[in-house]
């Protein structure tokens, strides 16, 4: 190993993170935070984390060059199919010149494997192989979406895959829109957020250390939006990291946030801290815990399948089963008859998924039936531009959405009012 080239080290880790994600079904930052522990430099995880990503962005077209070439097929598992992929999506996706980005794969490989890939990637850089644009979706996704959302959809979430989203700022104060915009070169798309191009080293932009704003994509914050001002007490179930809790707590809501992860409740309180801003933390299930008084808003933003996220965590299109998704519809439907029982009279429950699944938004909604609840339908005006409500007065947010200002997730949100 002594022997390697330098950046070979970056290369294996990248690897790793791979093989665990689309062979061990393990989420990208998960495996990354396994497979990087042996490097020290942070640039090297830095790299290391590009490549997987990018790696997973372009998976099918990097399969596809890649039988293009072999006479035999490679097995979906085997270590030479992984070692070219990250070969290749160094070479035709992160501008790593060609020598660089064999020689520093090959010792990731030994004996006639190593013949293999060596072989595959010079004959694909001399016949001029190129990634097409935009990339492919994995079939299984392509296929269950187009079911679901039609070709329109399908084109557009190609288009959104195809590199990292922007980054998405909610401020602290919405009044401050335009001071913050200026400040820091973005651009608003609403009231209370700013977009930022590029990406850039958060800790050290303007107003974090005051606490002025904190990362959160602008479709993760239409559900705490359409909770309004602050109306007494306010519950924030499944919370961490706690985008939404802050959004409620600068909101005016006397906020109680729940969560099952304690290490992930951490970070809300250090968010909580910075942003000088309070709520009541409780390490609990949901699915069990007993609040000490109902509460005039309760929101569910309920563990899914994340596909809605895809565009900066593009592991999910890769280890998101049919089976998985029916299980987290399951749970969601049981959370929200849950957090039903929290609400008091007059209240507001808002349900919210980030998943592109019609099962885990519109089904868990439609099939929502506890007794004393009515929809509250979302009006276009509680919305940003860009947005609207569906013809049940609910949100359903795709791939397209404000697509020449960058995108947004894909989202869900259904809201309900107890009468009785």
């Amino acid at each position: 190993m002594t022997d390697d080239p330098p950046g070979t080290p970056a290369r294996r880790a990248a690897m790793r993170v791979l093989d665990q994600v689309v062979r061990k079904g393990l989420p990208l930052e998960t495996a990354l935070g396994r497979a990087t522990q042996a490097l020290d430099r942070a640039d090297d995880r830095a790299f290391a984390h590009a490549i997987a990503a990018e790696a997973l962005r372009r998976l099918p077209d990097l399969d596809a060059l890649i039988d293009s070439a072999t006479q035999k097929p490679i097995p979906a598992d085997a270590k030479p199919r992984f070692a070219l992929r990250i070969a290749l999506v160094q070479a035709l996706a992160l501008e790593t010149p060609p020598h660089a980005a064999i020689a520093t794969v090959l010792p990731l490989v030994d004996g006639g494997p190593r013949r293999l890939v060596h072989g595959v990637f010079g004959a694909l850089m001399r016949r001029g192989a190129t990634l097409p644009s935009p990339p492919a979706l994995p079939d299984p996704v392509g296929l269950r979406w187009q079911a679901a959302w039609g070709n329109d959809m399908i084109a557009a979430a190609a288009r959104a895959i195809a590199s990292p989203p922007p980054i998405d700022l909610t401020l602290r104060d919405p009044a401050e829109t335009a001071i913050w915009a200026e400040r820091l070169g973005g651009a608003s798309l609403a009231p209370g957020h700013v977009r930022l191009s590029g990406h850039p080293r958060i800790a050290e932009l303007d107003g974090y250390a005051e606490g002025a704003w904190w990362v959160q994509d602008i479709s993760a914050s239409l559900p705490a939006r359409l909770a309004g001002a602050g109306a007494g007490r306010a519950i924030d179930l499944c919370a961490a990291p706690g985008g939404k809790t802050l959004q409620l707590a600068a909101a005016g809501w006397d906020v109680t946030a729940l969560d099952l992860s304690a290490p992930r409740l951490d970070r809300l309180r250090e968010n909580l801290d910075r942003t000088r801003l309070s709520a009541t933390i409780v390490t609990a299930n949901a699915a069990a815990w007993e609040p000490p008084a109902l509460a005039e808003l309760v929101l569910l933003d309920a563990p899914c399948s994340a596909t809605g996220i895809f565009r900066r965590h593009p592991d999910v299109l890769h280890r998101v089963r049919p089976r998985a998704i029916a299980e987290l519809a399951q749970q969601q439907a049981q959370l929200l008859a849950r957090a039903a029982r929290m609400v008091a009279s007059g209240g507001r429950l808002i349900y919210a998924v980030c998943s592109l699944e019609p099962a885990e938004g519109e089904g868990v909604a439609d099939a929502f039936a506890e007794p004393g609840f009515a929809p509250d339908p979302i009006a276009a005006h509680e919305l940003p531009a860009g947005f609207a409500p569906d013809s049940e007065g609910r949100l359903r947010v795709l791939p397209g959405t404000l697509a020449d200002a960058g995108g947004a997730d894909g989202f869900f949100v259904a809201r309900f009012r107890r009468t009785g």
